[in-house]
């Protein structure tokens, strides 16, 4: 059976250059144009990521997001009954921490609420802020508030409610849900073919159990260690193995991620005469000392560090007792050669934050959807590395001989300027908040990571009270706290939040806040002509530009 979609222009909201939020009236609508964009992409779409009440595109360039939103708008699929998709059923054991205290204040029994959930066919509408993490719609009306304070961490199985969704927890993390039981069922196994277990369109019926199952997985025999590679003595503060990310896999929870200096990274790979592509090893603050195995040849990009190679370090025990015999000091635009056994130091950045070291064959490193890249929100991706590990190195990869390069801008100092496009919830601030965001100095807290730089500064006044309903992000997406204080999602962010956005900033100015350490100043600056390219689709006043070239 079908139905006629509510016709009417969407609202299109810009997010950023290449992105932008369709707003439509329901759930039924969202999952419909979803569903119309999956099955008949459009020339240009890159991703769509559906939410309780919007969708968000992707695009390839900024060209291909104006084409795509003028012909989103004129898009009126039909809604259809929720009953395709394969069906799922999960055992789940009804001994949640909120469940009592749930039926209390939906004025049920403890039984008529798990009745409820075990009662009915769920269909899973839209991917979360997880991998595996996905949000199911009922098919008859269930309500429920979400916790007034989030737990700082819910067990991973853990079962819960909010609103009219359900959904599982796949990994430990923090969340507000209402939890009502808990389940053995691996919501995420990046060694299954489709890693999510419940997918967009997949529908569920929960069962009650008295007892779970655990199962185990077993653990794959070491391999021997390889006859080639870079041998990592020390890590420093962060050490992880990157490349330039997996795009286009949101409706599943997983970020594009990557290099959070996508240009520092591109070049280390061109001074070895690699693809641009190839996993690299990114360090956070220095203190990275790595050992040929096998003759090697090296570069190091991004932060200015200085670089000390010494003989072979096999013959001694602590990194007091070895002695450099050559200095370097990085200009991004040499390859190094390191002989078997020399061991290659980063020390503290005299500017900037984060290195990369590339080596020539490319890093040989597990990947997941095309990347080899480690998410630190979703952990996806191989472990931080550790001292003792040893990286294997192709050399069947050389594509040619290594590239001159320079550094692609200038490493900022105590702080740095960035663009920033307005929307796509602007107008949830007053006047004075816009006016206020972009003539402060906003200073970056020591807390900021990959997934986000908090900013401190006077707090940014809201124009409406209430919460916003999850929907999609992008990488720059300036969400502001209930506190009003700005955090700015980088790589690893979540592929939905509910904090309002009330800019992205300018892709091309990730790779600068990507080098600021903690306690320098970032100035937001207004792009400009930030006007959306269909104009004529938009009838809210968030005005992120969508019409210029990509």
């Amino acid at each position: 059976m079908t139905t006629s979609a509510a016709h009417g222009s969407p609202v299109i909201r810009a997010c950023g250059r290449t992105a932008f939020l369709v707003e439509l009236p329901n759930l039924a609508d969202v999952l419909a144009l979803h569903a119309e964009l999956i099955a008949h992409p459009l020339s240009g779409q890159m991703e769509v990521l559906a939410a309780a009440r919007t969708l968000m595109v992707r695009a390839a360039t900024e060209r291909d997001a104006a084409r795509l939103a003028e012909q989103v708008a004129a898009l009126h699929p039909e809604t259809h009954d929720r009953q395709q998709g394969p069906l799922i059923e999960i055992e789940v054991c009804y001994d949640g921490p909120d469940l009592d205290r749930l039926a209390t204040l939906l004025g049920w029994s403890r039984d008529a609420v798990i009745t409820a959930h075990t009662g009915q066919l769920w269909t899973a509408a839209f991917g979360g802020f997880a991998p595996g993490f996905t949000y199911c719609v009922a098919h008859r009306d269930l309500d429920v508030p979400r916790r007034r304070t989030p737990r700082t961490a819910v067990p991973a199985g853990s079962v819960g409610l909010a609103g009219a969704f359900s959904a599982v927890y796949p990994r430990t993390s923090p969340g507000g849900w209402q939890l009502i039981g808990r389940t053995a069922a691996a919501l995420w196994d990046a060694g299954r073919d489709s890693p999510a277990l419940i997918a967009p369109g997949t529908r569920v019926r929960y069962r009650a159990v008295r007892d779970l199952v655990q199962t185990t997985t077993l653990t794959r025999p070491d391999h021997p260690d390889p006859a080639r590679g870079l041998r990592i003595l020390t890590t420093g503060p962060q050490s992880l193995i990157t490349d330039l990310g997996r795009p286009g896999h949101a409706d599943v929870g997983v970020a594009e991620s990557g290099a959070m200096d996508r240009g520092a990274a591109r070049l280390a790979n061109s001074l070895v005469g690699n693809p641009v592509a190839l996993p690299v090893v990114e360090n956070l603050g220095g203190g990275l000392r790595v050992q040929a195995v096998g003759d090697q040849m090296v570069a190091v990009t991004g932060a200015r560090v200085p670089l000390s190679i010494s003989a072979d370090s096999r013959q001694h025990t602590t990194a007091a007792q070895h002695t450099p015999t050559a200095q370097h000091r990085p200009h991004c635009e040499h390859a190094i050669r390191l002989m078997d056994g020399q061991v290659l130091t980063l020390g503290v950045p005299e500017a900037g934050l984060r290195s990369y070291l590339a080596v020539r064959g490319g890093i040989d490193a597990p990947g997941l959807f095309g990347s080899a890249a480690t998410d630190l929100m979703s952990g996806i991706g191989p472990s931080p590395l550790r001292a003792g590990q040893l990286l294997a190195v192709s050399a069947t990869r050389w594509a040619s001989s290594p590239q001159p390069g320079a550094r692609p801008r200038p490493l900022p100092a105590s702080g740095a300027t960035v663009g920033i496009v307005l929307g796509p919830r602007d107008d949830w601030f007053t006047p004075g908040a816009l006016a206020s965001l972009l003539s402060q100095r906003w200073r970056l807290r020591e807390d900021s990571n990959r997934i986000g730089l908090r900013l401190d500064g006077v707090p940014l006044e809201r124009s409406r009270p209430g919460e916003l309903v999850s929907e999609g992000t992008v990488a720059g997406a300036v969400q502001v706290t209930t506190a009003g204080t700005p955090v700015i999602l980088m790589r690893d962010h979540p592929v939905t939040g509910g904090y309002s956005v009330i800019g992205v900033v300018e892709a091309a100015d990730l790779d600068t806040l990507a080098q600021l350490p903690a306690g320098s100043t970032v100035r937001f600056e207004r792009s400009g002509d930030d006007t959306v390219g269909a104009r004529n689709h938009v009838n809210s006043p968030s005005t992120g530009r969508l019409d210029r070239d990509g």
